[in-house]
């Protein structure tokens, strides 16, 4: 819905028992954008399911932290049920209602979940810095529950979902991704045994260790074959106990020795090493102290009630990280600035809001009130956002010119120079200036080297002046960072005119027009019209019949001073099914009011009227919908 990017790539090792999941996320937009990362797998469950948490968990919080619960003995209410005076919900058959339960911040790299009958179980490992994100779900072990379960799962019965978030520790928790920003990260999922609830684990191996009277039971288990790895066990760096074993995945190992009993359990240390004396895994039981139990979310207070235009404007970005369904972002922006009107922040947000929701000569008015205020003492401002900000929405509008300079003054700052230097280079691209182009987009890869469409545009560049041999080789180098970077694809047929590589690019974009139109716009925005009308016409003669592709087809040959077929292409548009055509990207902003200059389009107006209403502009939305109903008193839809 955010024109993002997700690529995930699962990995079977022959020696390792685990799953490694590979993952990139790319922002292919220009502006910056919020995401929520979570792998989710469902793991049967019975009476005997055991929750395995870090041992430094010591609560939980329900979505939204709305609610909060000590953990694993609950000793109060939450999610309605009373656990008082103490109940252990990491224990699956103690959940009586559909509950969510998601970690506080650990320390450790792993949670998962251990059958205590079969002695089997399952377990997450990620770098806890980037993911935090500890939750398990289930729909209870209520009659309500085992219905559900039912009615979901064909055999297996009751379930749980184990979820693991990355870049976020609760379900609303979003992120930024900045524009033309590539994340990646990797997650392991894996099997183990014997070891019950484990205190610590990495994707090499993972260990147990229990006190008992005067005895401490050691366990570990391995994901690989490592022969010779030694188990120390110390205390007060006085070894205790070592030995070599064989560690496999088909066997867990398990011992118990005599300790000394005036010894805290917190001195012991137990280490697993490879046979090179690497650490496979470590763990040391923690200091049992009181820790509060944080406080749950509290709802929003109105602007109004909001003292600090500084808390108003934190409020407002709140609102817009977090996506938030009832409350509005510009209610605290506004009630800021009609305190503070040269507010430089709120301005600054008040245009990105509506520059996305399609309103760029209202944005472009908030981007300079900024600026203007930034700029009173100081000409060249600490951070470049609202020049860049000002930039795309001046670009929106063809003022290429005007863009330029903006764009160019939010490079002085390191923060945007590669998203501004990436425009810069579709500016001077659009012109024609193709040497000055390539100058300009290198910046932008020195600056972010994976920026894939940067990349492309790099290599429409070489090929447009004739450096083949540049081209074919950043294509092999761009397509081996992102295997579906279909415009690289599209390039290389472009170079090669080989029917081969076309029929490739169409298999892998799975007759999905809207990869053709997300692609085809790149070039547009680039000035690459011939290649935008070529790529949007091989979606449209291979997919189903799209309304929207006729318009932006249209709008792409009358940027390309094609007017007599874009005329005939929006009639055709007027003629193609409106199902499963939805407008919302930008562009179509642009595609459809370009199809309402050349006609009186009853179609293009109910599809900008859609988009409007997406972006909560709901008076444009009903004055086209009431043009549209004009135009075609018999449009069923639009009625």
């Amino acid at each position: 819905m955010t024109r993002t990017k997700g690529m995930m790539g699962f990995t079977l090792y022959p020696d390792k028992a685990y799953m490694e999941i590979k993952v990139k996320l790319y922002n292919r937009t220009p502006q910056p954008q919020t995401f929520l990362w979570w792998a989710n797998p469902a793991v049967k469950v019975n009476d005997h399911y055991q929750s395995v948490f870090p041992p430094d968990v010591h609560a939980v919080f329900d979505h939204g932290k709305k609610d909060v619960s000590d953990f694993p003995i609950a000793t109060g209410t939450y999610y309605k049920v009373d656990y008082a005076p103490g109940t252990d919900i990491s224990k699956y058959k103690n959940i009586p209602v559909p509950t969510s339960y998601m970690a506080i911040n650990s320390a450790y790299n792993f949670v998962g979940g251990f059958e205590n009958d079969s002695q089997g179980g399952l377990l997450h490992v990620a770098d806890n810095n980037i993911s935090p994100g500890k939750k398990q779900w289930t729909w209870g072990h209520g009659d309500f529950g085992k219905s559900w379960d039912l009615n979901l799962t064909d055999e297996d019965g009751p379930y749980i979902e184990l979820m693991c978030g990355v870049y976020t520790d609760n379900q609303s928790d979003f992120s930024w991704i900045h524009p033309f920003e590539e994340k990646t990260f990797s997650q392991y999922f894996m099997p183990y045994r014997d070891l019950g609830v484990v205190k610590n684990a990495t994707k090499e191996a993972m260990l147990n260790l229990e006190f008992k009277d005067e005895t401490a039971i050691i366990k570990c288990y391995t994901l690989g074959i490592y022969s010779n790895a030694k188990i120390v066990l110390k205390a007060k760096n006085e070894t205790l106990f070592e030995t070599i074993i064989k560690a496999t995945p088909r066997d867990s190992y398990e011992n118990r020795i005599t300790i000394n009993p005036d010894l805290e359990v917190t001195d012991y240390n137990l280490t697993l090493f490879d046979a090179s004396g690497n650490v496979l895994a470590t763990y040391q039981p923690l200091k049992k102290e009181e820790k509060e139990i944080p406080e749950a979310a509290k709802a929003a207070k109105e602007p109004k009630e909001i003292k600090s235009i500084e808390q108003l404007y934190l409020r407002g970005h709140h609102l817009e990280q977090y996506r938030h369904a009832t409350f509005k972002p510009e209610d605290y922006y506004l009630e800021a600035l009609s305190r503070e009107p040269g507010d430089a922040r709120c301005n600054n947000a008040m245009g990105v809001l509506m520059m996305k929701n399609g309103q760029f000569k209202q944005a472009e008015t908030y981007f300079n009130k900024a600026i203007e205020t930034l700029t009173e003492k100081n000409p060249n401002p600490y951070d470049g956002e609202a020049y860049y900000n000002l930039g795309q929405a001046l670009k929106y509008q063809y003022k290429f010119d005007e863009a330029y300079k903006a764009l160019y003054k939010s490079a002085w700052n390191a923060a945007w120079q590669d998203a501004a230097y990436f425009h810069l280079a579709q500016i001077a691209t659009i012109k024609s200036n193709y040497v000055l182009a390539i100058e300009l987009v290198e910046k932008a890869l020195i600056r972010n080297w994976h920026n894939h469409k940067a990349r492309t545009l790099k290599i429409a560049l070489l090929r447009k002046t004739k450096q083949t041999k540049k081209a074919n080789n950043l294509i092999a180098e761009s397509l081996s960072k992102d295997r579906f970077n279909f415009s690289a694809m599209f390039e290389n047929y472009l170079l090669t005119n080989n029917n081969s590589v076309k029929e490739k690019l169409k298999i892998l974009m799975s007759n999905s027009i809207d990869s053709y139109i997300e692609y085809a716009l790149d070039y547009a925005n680039s000035g690459l019209y011939n290649e935008a009308i070529s790529l949007l016409k091989i979606g449209i003669n291979n997919c189903k019949p799209h309304s929207l592709a006729y318009y932006y087809l249209g709008w792409l040959e009358t940027l390309n001073n094609d007017i007599e077929k874009a005329v005939n292409t929006f009639k055709k548009a007027k003629t193609v099914t409106t199902d499963y055509s939805f407008a919302y990207r930008l562009e179509a902003v642009l595609a459809l009011e370009s199809a309402i200059d050349n006609s009186e389009d009853p179609v293009a107006y109910y599809h900008l009227g859609n988009l409007w209403y997406d972006k909560k502009q709901y008076q444009l939305a009903i004055n086209c919908w009431e043009k549209s109903k004009n135009l075609n008193p018999n449009f069923p839809t639009v009625l």
